[in-house]
């Protein structure tokens, strides 16, 4: 149905179906999807001057990432035909949707922002750390650990950090001894 829509249209407009692009059985959801992909990159290649879905939620599902895709295809000069929003940037309407969309999009970041800079505050206020953790420094406790026989694992919980972090430490201090040994006959 929905293609049949998009034909119509583009047959109304006297516009030339370059290329259909339909990601079957992938989820709208995910920013990469292989149709998708292959759009914008025919896109960067100028082989089409406009794009046009059925609605949309097609393209994408998070605001954020339609408004990026809209002002790719801007910058390309590349129009962007939406038939269920009725959105057309080609036409001056269309032109004030987008806008309006645009300065939206901004307002959420600008919100979001403002958010986390309150999450954050809050967070100190109330003595937590907040950043990466604090690597290792004392390199002894896990040779003592190590030549005791304790797994990464056990040195790892011994020193409240994950086994690859304890490893990594490790290694770092003290180099990683050679994986291969040669044997002379």
């Amino acid at each position: 149905m929905q293609l049949h829509e998009m034909r119509e249209y583009c047959e109304r407009r006297g516009w030339q179906i370059a290329t259909e692009y339909v990601d079957l059985g992938v989820s709208g959801t995910r920013e990469k999807r292989p149709q998708l992909d292959k759009l914008f990159s025919h896109a960067h290649r100028h082989q089409f001057d406009a794009v046009v879905v059925w609605k949309l939620d097609r393209l994408s599902r998070s605001v954020s990432h339609s408004l990026r895709a809209l002002e790719n295809f801007r910058t390309l000069n590349i129009e962007f035909v939406s038939l269920s929003e009725q959105m057309d940037t080609s036409t001056p309407a269309g032109k004030m949707i987008f806008t309006v969309l645009g300065a939206v999009a901004e307002l959420e970041r600008s919100l979001i922002v403002e958010r986390v800079k309150a999450g954050l505050r809050n967070a100190r206020a109330k003595g937590r750390t907040l950043g990466r953790p604090r690597k290792i420094s004392n390199t002894s406790i896990i040779e003592s650990l190590r030549a005791n026989g304790a797994s990464w694992r056990t040195v790892g919980i011994a020193l409240g950090v994950s086994a690859s972090t304890a490893h990594a430490t490790h290694s770092r201090a003290f180099g990683n001894p050679p994986q291969i040994q040669v044997f002379k006959s």
